[in-house]
């Protein structure tokens, strides 16, 4: 494993050539303030990054898998095909930015815009979990893929913010609550499930649960709210998967 030592002077630029050009596949970031696209396009490699990174980690992550002892800022996973991101804290806005494929695996809460855009294709289907809430616009123009919320860390505070699902045309999410705290949209059917009746998370949340040392069983033995596509809504009929 290389270990990169850094710092609030050290340019993004040189730390993300010093990170692609490495020949080890295992590196660990010391000290990061701020420094941008860590990880971006990569594949092979394995990066912890001790701190902060900035805005597009992890960016068209192509198999890389990028583990986050901290907090992220924006738009973390910002169109990744493949790989995984796990984050020990909180995320920004824009988390899985369009991303096509891999998980996003967020210990604490996520910002605005969270899977905006999010899409899969063939056999990709992009995964986020946050275990904490969501800001306003989740899912907003989802197109595909899973987005989970569980509600674990929310200080009181709704489960997700205002306009939850706007445009959605596929994909699914699901949400741990006992009810739902707003009006969604026309576009937003809506199914209350156990979550012990999902097998469909169960894979993802026992994967979830063993990064961040909790008990998936615990966790499915609740109410799920699951939001699909409205068939009839208007967004459903300007999309083909052709």
């Amino acid at each position: 494993m290389q270990r990169i030592r850094v710092d609030e002077s050290v340019h993004f630029q040189l730390l993300n050539e010093a990170v692609r050009h490495s020949p080890e596949t295992e590196i660990e970031l010391d000290g990061c303030m701020g420094q941008r696209y860590i990880g971006a396009g990569l594949s092979g490699k394995k990066i912890v990054v001790n701190g902060v990174p900035g805005n597009a980690l992890g960016a068209y992550l192509n198999g890389c898998d990028i583990t986050v002892n901290g907090n992220a800022q924006d738009a973390t996973g910002d169109t990744m095909d493949s790989g995984s991101i796990v984050i020990y804290g909180n995320a920004g806005d824009a988390t899985g930015y369009a991303m096509r494929g891999g998980k996003i695996f967020i210990q604490g809460n996520t910002g605005y815009r969270t899977g905006i855009h999010m899409k899969a294709y063939k056999d990709l289907k992009p995964v986020i979990v946050a275990g904490g809430r969501a800001g306003s616009f989740l899912g907003e123009y989802q197109a595909g893929g899973i987005i989970i919320v569980l509600g674990l860390h929310r200080d009181g505070l709704p489960i997700i913010g205002n306009f939850c699902g706007s445009g959605m045309h596929g994909g699914t999410m699901y949400l741990r609550c006992e009810s739902l705290p707003h009006r969604l949209p026309e576009q937003v059917a809506i199914a209350r499930r156990r979550g012990c009746d999902l097998p469909e998370i169960r894979e993802i949340l026992e994967e979830y649960c063993e990064k961040f040392a909790l008990d998936a069983e615990k966790l499915l033995d609740a109410n799920f709210f699951v939001l699909t596509p409205n068939t009839a809504n208007p967004y459903q009929r300007m999309y083909t998967n052709n």
